[in-house]
Formats: C-alpha cells, structure tokens, sequence
C-alpha cells in the first residue's frame, strides 16, 4: 500500500512530504484528505489534480475522504490571491457545497464525506482562541509565503483571511481525532496551511499525522492551466459541456502533454515516457498525444457517455467531414457545441465577416478576413477563399444551420431562424 508514494513520486506528483515515517505509516490501509472550499458551484480543471491523488490512493487500497469547506468557504482561503476574496452568503455556500458534492460520483468509488462548517461553527470564538489560537505563534503565521506577498501588497490581508491557517489546521486535528484521517493533500500553495494543522495535532495530542503537496497545473509557458477563452474550465457538464472540455485538452501544446498525462490520468509511466519521446522526435500523428490525453481525463470526469458525446462532436464539427453535417446529427450535439441564433432576415444575404463579428466569435471583420485569405476560415467544414462571402440560403442546412470554423479547432454553429 505505501507504494503508492513510489508511484506517485515516479510521476512527478508529489512536490513535497512532511513527515519522514510516511512511507512506513502507509503499509496499512490509511484514511487521506483533501479539502474543497465551495467558492462557486462547481470545481474546475485545477481541483482535479487533488481529486486524481484520493483516487490513486483508493486504488492501492486507501480510504479517500472529500471535506467541503462550508466553514472555511465563509472566510476564504488567501492562498494565491492577490486581494481578498469576495464573501459569499450563507445560502450560496451551502448551495454550492451540494452542487460540487455531485461531481466526485465518477471519480471515486467510495469517498467519505466531512464539511466543516458542522465543527468551525459550533464552535465559540473565545473558546476557539483558549483552546487553538494559543498554539498558533505569530512569527510562523506571518513567514508564509501566502501571508507575506499579501502583506506586502496594496490591499494587505483582513484579520479574517490570516486567521485561515487557523481554521484549516484545527480541522486536520478534528478529522485526526475524530476520523483517525492520519494524511492531508494539497496544491504547493497549501504547504504551510498543511504544516500549521501537523503542527497543531501535535501539540493538542501529542500525535503525529502527515502532509503531501503536488505542483500546481501550470502550462510550459508559466500560465496557469485550466483557464480558457470563455474563463475557467468547469467540471460540471452544465457549464462546460463535455465537448469543450475535451476540446480544452485536445489543443494542449505537445510540451504540456506529458506532464498533465503524469498528473491527471492513470495511464501507465511507460506509456507516457514513449508518448514523451516520440512527441520530441516527430513519430507520431499530429494531435495523436492530445486526443488520447482527452479522452483519459475526459473519461475519468464525465465517464465513457461523456467521452461518446464529445468525439461525435468533433467529428461533425471537423474540415473535410461535410458527409455527416445533416440535420439530425447537427441537433443531436447543437447543446455541446457554441452556438448563436440569427433571425433570417438579418444572416441570409450578409456578409459573413459580419455575422461572425456580431456573433462575438471573432474581434474584428478584418481578423476574419485575414483568417479567410490565409486559408484558416470553413463553412460547414469547407474553406473559404472568398473575405467578402455573403451567406445564402444554400448554405444553410435543413435551412436554418451552419458551422463556421476558425482553423481546425475553433468551431461556431449559427441557428438561423424564420420570424
């Protein structure tokens, strides 16, 4: 069972470990965290890698435990922030603690489920600070990295957000002594948090407990990864449909694709060292890495359906595939693809750089001209030649839909209808 930190390690996973006995403690089935705080109603591609670290330990046979931060979620984790989080209200909290609940059912078998907010807010203020805050020491609070860049910036930190630390180390004392949890998991940014909860445990009990960090999901450019155009990339089909999701990670640069295969699939190290070498060396179809990287992490949050439903997206919406653009195919995924309705009169007899332009799709007529003279414009998956081409009804299938596609990737259904 502790070989799980062999693996994990092998993969690049673990950016940091705190406690040296880990490995040995791990021989026997353990009970292991990581904490979601309820900031929106959905998690997003970046909560994924703490999901794929519960289940990778479920799979060498230890007990995954998910806590919801509705206690935490009520003061905000400052972690990473350069001002201070915007407070959400009771009731969105607790809605939002239900919603993203949901999207652990594909993930994990089993999981335990703990939410803060049942202990944090039972719990006195005064009685919090006799019990807990006098463990806390002022001069490691404030050596936190999270803590110091926040200091030292214009809007500073409200004694709410410092007091996070607090809340987030007392609840891996309350889930230690409660739940016997013995590990908690995070992001890099989560390290000193994590440490402040060991440290804690310690001095109320006297027992140890563990941390693991992984790296946080950053592109080979230094972005952050899981941010597209349209914002972040929700894990709730509802807000991004499988199909942009598979599509978010089908056009990731062949530089990235070996590292979010380490971190977010269970595909074999083998496997992923050859896809490595073969990307840097040129033996491979293009695009071939990223649609086996899609479909993996695609499978894993929306199952084999989710998998389905995206590829038969991108095979209408793909150059060249005018066979399958009819009727019924373009209705059966119209809900997974971006799309924008135009009444008749102002879309038949337009030009289409205009249509595009209203439609937000692209900035500017002229990007779109320069797009169509460079070869990189389709209309129902043909290309267009033409910068000046006004759409007609000949164009239109079944007489109210067509696919206008920048390059291979990008693609934009227009629903034209009669009054």
């Amino acid at each position: 069972m502790s070989n799980v930190i062999k693996e994990l390690q092998k993969r690049g996973f673990i950016d940091s470990i705190a406690g040296d006995e880990l490995d040995r403690v791990m021989e026997k089935p353990i009970k292991a965290y990581v904490g979601f705080d309820p900031t929106a109603d959905s998690l997003h591609l970046g909560n994924l890698v703490g999901i794929v670290a519960l289940k990778w330990l479920e799979k060498f046979g230890h007990q995954p435990v998910v806590l919801l931060g509705g206690g935490t979620g009520k003061i905000g984790d400052p972690s990473g922030k350069d001002k201070e989080r915007p407070l959400l209200t009771k009731q969105l909290i607790e809605a939002n603690v239900q919603a993203i609940k949901k999207q652990f059912e594909n993930c994990l078998d089993k999981p335990e489920y703990f939410d803060n907010d049942t202990w944090l807010s039972s719990y006195g203020l005064v009685d919090f600070l006799r019990d807990v805050g006098k463990h806390f020491r002022l001069g490691p609070m404030l050596s936190k990295e999270s803590v110091r860049t926040r200091l030292n910036s214009e809007e500073g930190m409200s004694f709410t957000e410092f007091t996070y630390q607090m809340l987030q180390g007392y609840d891996f004392y309350h889930l230690f002594k409660n739940e016997e949890v013995m590990l908690q998991i995070g992001g890099s940014d989560q390290w000193g948090n994590i440490t402040a909860g060991i440290e804690v445990t310690r001095k109320l009990c006297g027992s140890s407990v563990y941390g693991m960090t992984f790296p946080l999901l950053t592109r080979s450019d230094g972005k952050k990864f899981g941010k597209s155009e349209d914002g972040a990339v929700w894990l709730d089909p509802q807000k991004v449909s499988p199909y942009k999701f598979y599509q978010y990670l089908y056009r990731t640069p062949d530089a990235d694709v070996g590292q979010l295969m380490r971190l977010l699939t269970f595909m074999e190290l083998d496997e992923i060292i050859e896809i490595e070498i073969k990307l840097k060396e040129g033996g491979l179809p293009v695009n071939s890495a990223q649609e086996r990287l899609a479909e993996e992490v695609t499978r894993f949050v929306h199952g084999d359906e989710g998998v389905a439903a995206a590829k038969k997206v991108t095979e209408i919406a793909a150059p060249g595939a005018d066979a399958n653009l009819n009727v019924d195919a373009i209705e059966a995924v119209r809900g997974d693809m971006e799309n924008v309705k135009f009444e008749k009169n102002e879309a038949v007899g337009m030009k289409l750089s205009d249509l595009v332009c209203k439609a937000g799709f692209m900035s500017s007529r002229g990007e779109v001209s320069r797009l169509i003279k460079n070869g990189g414009a389709y209309l129902n998956n043909q290309k267009l030649s033409d910068p000046a081409y006004l759409l007609s009804e000949k164009d239109l299938i079944g007489g109210m839909y067509c696919i206008f596609g920048a390059g291979k990737k990008r693609k934009i259904l227009f629903v034209v209808e009669s009054k």
